[in-house]
């Protein structure tokens, strides 16, 4: 990877990380299912202009956007409406690619490698002693949402290898954008049966809201997942994948600096095996190949 392709994952760790930072300021204008619609509402508004229908049926784009869009972001928008830390989320969200191992040993039958079930406990021992150990103060309304949150894009996940099995290759910008058109509907629902009477409208069109409608919905979605599908088309996904594990530092510290955010100790301890979970299922083998690789003299 050169290094111009570098700055542009770096970039898009940063968008990603402090895309919590924003949803806090989001939620407290606005309730979280009318951010929600909004935001895919934006996303898929300006992004149909510009990006092509994936060639694959509408029912797997409706399945897709309802488990990527619905069911992810109502439950961590409800979540850090409910209190949960925007750092701590971003580090818990990231228990969805153990979900996802797990949903595609039910669904599609998958087995996962010794090294992926090692990853599976180590990083099922950080949720541990986050939703454990470092549960004072945290909401535990909030970090159960969240683990929901992170279920649900494990399962959006498993939806795109169901629709890859299935013949189809699909441009994942193309698949985010028109699958944002799934749960706009929904959520507006949610929004009129729930929270009709709590909506401040003053507030939804304050400058701080519509920053965070435009960023969430333009930032986020359309350029973060516009140059991640560009550099996953230009390098193995081996070489991108690596940078996401930086998305929780992001999030992290950019939640200190601007929110004023403080993990406790079994917090942040939590949070590292979390991701060192996540590193082991994700580069165990070539760890062990390169500690077994002969030194020179």
């Amino acid at each position: 990877m050169n290094w111009q392709d570098r700055l542009i994952a770096l970039a898009i760790v940063a968008v990603w990380g402090f895309n919590f930072v924003v949803i806090k300021w989001g939620v407290a204008g606005v309730p979280p299912f009318l951010l929600g619609a909004l935001r895919f509402a934006a996303a898929a508004g300006i992004g149909l202009l510009f990006v092509r229908r994936p060639n694959i049926p509408w029912r797997w784009l409706a399945l897709y956007g309802l488990t990527m869009g619905l069911g992810q972001f109502a439950c961590l928008f409800s979540a850090m409406k409910l209190g949960m830390p925007a750092g701590l989320a971003s580090i818990v969200l990231q228990s969805s690619a153990f979900f996802t191992l797990l949903i595609g040993m039910a669904w599609l039958r998958e087995r996962f490698s010794g090294w992926q079930l090692g990853g599976l406990v180590v990083g099922g021992c950080g949720l541990y002693l986050i939703g454990g150990l470092g549960a004072a103060g945290l909401p535990l309304a909030g970090f159960v949402l969240t683990l929901c949150a992170a279920a649900c894009w494990a399962f959006s996940n498993v939806v795109v290898r169901r629709i890859v099995g299935a013949g189809y290759q699909p441009d994942m910008l193309g698949l985010v954008v028109w699958g944002s058109l799934a749960p706009i509907v929904p959520f507006f629902a949610l929004s009129a049966m729930f929270e009709s009477a709590s909506i401040d409208w003053a507030q939804v069109v304050s400058g701080k809201s519509l920053f965070a409608i435009g960023y969430l919905a333009l930032i986020a979605t359309l350029f973060g997942y516009g140059q991640w599908s560009k550099l996953l088309s230009r390098h193995a996904a081996n070489v991108v994948a690596p940078y996401s594990l930086l998305v929780p530092l992001v999030g992290v510290l950019s939640s200190a600096l601007v929110l004023g955010e403080r993990l406790s100790f079994w917090q942040l301890a939590g949070g590292v095996v979390l991701v060192s979970g996540l590193a082991i299922n994700m580069f165990g083998p070539r760890l062990l190949a390169l500690l077994r690789k002969p030194q020179p003299a």
